[in-house]
């Protein structure tokens, strides 16, 4: 199992102490750093300034957000990217949210599933630098009756085929994406859970596809502390999980909070989205499970972390990404150095 790192959003506070953290991933090794987006920094932007201070280190998109760009741009930054950085990067797209889709790229939030299939099969005919043509339900290449005509892209990616993920949290959306991408970009996964949340959805588009596992990338993020009271640990999270499960998305559009039902938490998290929403959220917060935010996190000494990275490779990760905390970048430093130990320590490095 290989690691990677997120840095999250740039533009949060701690953008010296981020670039920071991606150097010192590339010298311990580590495998990808992916940078987010939503409605401040963008990936790209970001990707470009670690890629020019790292070495050997891919730099991914986690994500780049379909309603942000047409797909022949997305397809463009790509191919540039990999070129600027020696073959190292790694396209991750998601489909944001109805909140963000349509309040800040005014782009209707319908048919995610067959708008993502589209978009991926025009981004890949554009990287592998056909003329490009496209007939589709959402986008339709050149316009008809008008001057268009197929182009092909100018620009020579480093490599033939750029690794192209797709996050995915839902049954119907892991399917395509174990179908139609090489990997798969999940958020709160469960050790305990993740066979019957994701990888069993995933093995079957696969399947559908006529392929196996093999060579797929299970790419899940997690927040990773250190040190010996788990509890105390766990209630550094308390926020954030209550942000994603009661307030991402509207009350009958939140993925995270049906993901977390789909873990049993059904009754728990229907309260933590009632407060949310109410405007309660320390009161969303508290009424986090222990057990939820132990069960998507890694928390606790090296020895427990390794222990919790042997879960997750036997339940088919094969990369980890961590998101190390702390309140001071000498924190988030050494919490990557036990993630690397932790690595070794579980036999899995």
């Amino acid at each position: 199992m290989r690691l990677g790192i997120n840095l999250g959003y740039w533009g949060a506070g701690m953008d010296g102490d981020n670039l920071a953290v991606a150097q010192e991933a590339d010298r311990l090794g580590y495998d990808v750093c992916w940078a987010a987006e939503a409605y401040g920094s963008d990936a790209p932007t970001v990707l470009s300034w670690v890629a020019a201070q790292t070495e050997s280190i891919d730099i991914g998109s986690a994500i780049m957000q379909i309603p942000a760009r047409q797909p022949a741009m997305t397809a463009m930054t790509a191919a540039t990217l990999d070129s600027l950085s020696g073959g190292r990067f790694r396209l991750g797209l998601g489909v944001s949210g109805p909140q963000v889709s349509e309040g800040w790229y005014g782009v209707k939030f319908d048919k995610p599933l067959a708008r993502t299939r589209e978009y991926v099969e025009i981004v890949r005919r554009a990287m592998s630098r056909e003329r490009l043509s496209y007939e589709g339900e959402h986008w339709t290449l050149p316009l008809p009756d008008g001057p268009g005509k197929p182009i092909k892209l100018t620009v020579h990616p480093q490599r033939e085929h750029i690794p192209l993920y797709i996050a995915a949290i839902g049954p119907k959306n892991l399917e395509q994406t174990g179908e139609i991408a090489d990997g798969a970009l999940l958020i709160f996964p469960s050790a305990e859970h993740l066979e019957d949340t994701a990888v069993r959805y995933l093995r079957a588009g696969r399947e559908k596809a006529g392929k196996t596992m093999e060579g797929f990338d299970v790419c899940p993020t997690l927040p990773l502390a250190v040190g010996d009271d788990v509890n105390g640990l766990a209630d550094m999270f308390r926020p954030y999980t209550a942000l994603y499960v009661g307030g991402m998305g509207s009350r009958k559009q939140n993925f995270y909070n049906q993901l977390a039902q789909r873990m049993g938490y059904e009754k728990e998290a229907a309260e933590i989205q009632d407060k949310y929403l109410s405007g309660d959220k320390s009161g969303a917060a508290a009424a986090v499970p222990h057990q939820l935010i132990d069960q998507t996190t890694l928390l606790g000494p090296v020895e427990r972390i390794a222990e919790r990275m042997q879960a997750y490779a036997a339940a088919g990760v094969t990369t980890l990404t961590l998101a190390p905390a702390g309140f001071t970048l000498d924190e988030r430093l050494a919490a990557l150095r036990a993630g690397t130990d932790a690595l070794e320590r579980a036999g899995l490095a």
